[in-house]
């Protein structure tokens, strides 16, 4: 039997998926709920991306996030299967974070929904269509191998993985020994640990997947909407000014629009800023250049801040961030250049551990000469080379992060009672 190529696009939004209503007009599962999908006969990247436009109209507004391995079934397997029973699929998965809401459906579509993935498993589907979201899902896995994201868009997909295994009714026991794995994949990140405290805080009453699930949904909108009002915090503090950044942080990106001209280091190893200067090429001037000329830029350019994203925020006020923000805040100081580091409130560590995750040796030298290696990824800024902390709450000292560390200490003694 011919197998038939197919692929089915997850686009994702503040942590729910788009699911589409097969019209009556189509051939195949009339009336059924899926993904974006369509025929691949021949490349299944550009199928994916050719549907998602005709489909949605969404395409530039969409970046991909993960290619599933593709799996087969055939339609025999499947229980009420009709007009095209014995048909022999392969489908390409595909997730996409989608940056828009307004969805301009075609004929294919009667109707759509933005859910929360676990809708899936509560509706008539197309064939197979949790398969198709559980190859591309976040897991423990990717939460802990994630070397592109800052860590509030990390903590927000540690939160999804912890809400679709509770909406597939797993017990109590089961969720709290996946918040203990969440927090193990990344310790370095307080975010992600302070935000799945939250949650399973939040949830302790009941203690069922219904009030994780829930928990973990309601925390996801209060992640992004705290990161977006830190985001806007940061943007009134250098509208129209020259600012210098490195590494990538999501919420930095998005205040730095404001900006009128942008230094960006490259960000060893990883060179994330070099994605960070391309885009902001269209809403400012942008100067792309080496992290060993940081102290440089400072001397010799009209930098009037340097902002700065945070891994973690230390009771005392110390900022634990990607390698090169000590060294750039100490530049910083001596040219009399404000430093701000931009954090929602989640990212205040409970204890003075410092945690720095460091890339392999060999990633820097693998030669054969008896050579001692330093490779680390992050690093620590003293407090008082730190003008402020900008929050949601608003611009922060080092006294007041404190007082936050307490409240989050809190949600932690809550979830292992």
């Amino acid at each position: 039997m011919e197998p038939t190529h197919v692929v089915t696009c997850f686009l994702r939004n503040r942590g729910e998926v788009l699911l589409l209503r097969r019209s009556e007009e189509v051939s195949t599962y009339r009336g059924k709920w899926g993904g974006v999908a369509g025929h691949a006969e021949g490349d299944p990247d550009e199928a994916a991306h050719e549907e998602i436009e005709e489909e949605t109209g969404l395409l530039s507004a969409c970046s991909l996030v993960r290619t599933g391995e593709p799996f087969e079934f055939e339609d025999s397997d499947v229980r009420g299967a009709d007009a095209d029973e014995g048909k022999h699929w392969v489908v390409h998965p595909y997730l996409f974070d989608c940056e828009e809401r307004a969805v301009e459906t075609d004929w294919e579509t009667a109707e759509f929904e933005w859910v929360a993935p676990a809708e899936i498993l509560h509706r008539e589907t197309v064939p197979r269509l949790w398969t198709s979201y559980e190859r591309v899902a976040p897991t423990v896995e990717s939460v802990a191998t994630d070397a592109e994201h800052g860590s509030a868009y990390i903590s927000v997909r540690a939160l999804e993985v912890l809400r679709d295994r509770a909406g597939q009714s797993a017990d109590w026991s089961e969720l709290a020994r996946l918040a203990e794995e969440l927090l193990e994949a990344r310790p370095s990140m307080a975010a992600l640990g302070n935000r799945v405290n939250r949650a399973m805080a939040d949830a302790s009453d009941e203690k069922t997947a219904n009030s994780v699930e829930t928990a973990a949904r309601a925390g996801i909108e209060r992640a992004l909407s705290a990161d977006e009002q830190t985001a806007g915090n940061a943007a009134k503090k250098i509208r129209g000014e020259s600012v210098l950044t490195l590494s990538r942080s999501g919420t930095v990106l998005s205040a730095l629009d404001a900006a009128d001209r942008v230094f960006v280091a490259e960000s060893r190893p990883a060179c994330e800023g070099v994605g960070v200067a391309e885009e902001l090429a269209d809403d400012c001037d942008v100067t792309l250049h080496i992290d060993a000329a940081v102290a440089h830029v400072l001397a010799t350019e009209d930098v009037d801040a340097v902002l700065v994203g945070a891994d973690s925020i230390l009771p005392d006020g110390r900022v634990v961030n990607k390698t090169g923000t000590r060294g750039a805040a100490l530049a910083a100081a001596r040219e009399g250049v404000p430093l701000y580091a931009v954090a929602a409130s989640d990212k205040v560590r409970t204890d003075e551990t410092v945690h720095l995750e460091a890339e392999e040796d060999e990633k820097l030298y693998d030669g054969e000469a008896d050579v001692a290696v330093l490779n680390p990824t992050f690093d620590v800024t003293p407090a008082d080379c730190v003008s402020g902390i900008v929050t949601e709450r608003g611009t922060l000292g080092s006294g007041e992060i404190e007082t936050i560390a307490d409240e989050l200490r809190g949600l932690a003694a809550c979830r292992e009672e």
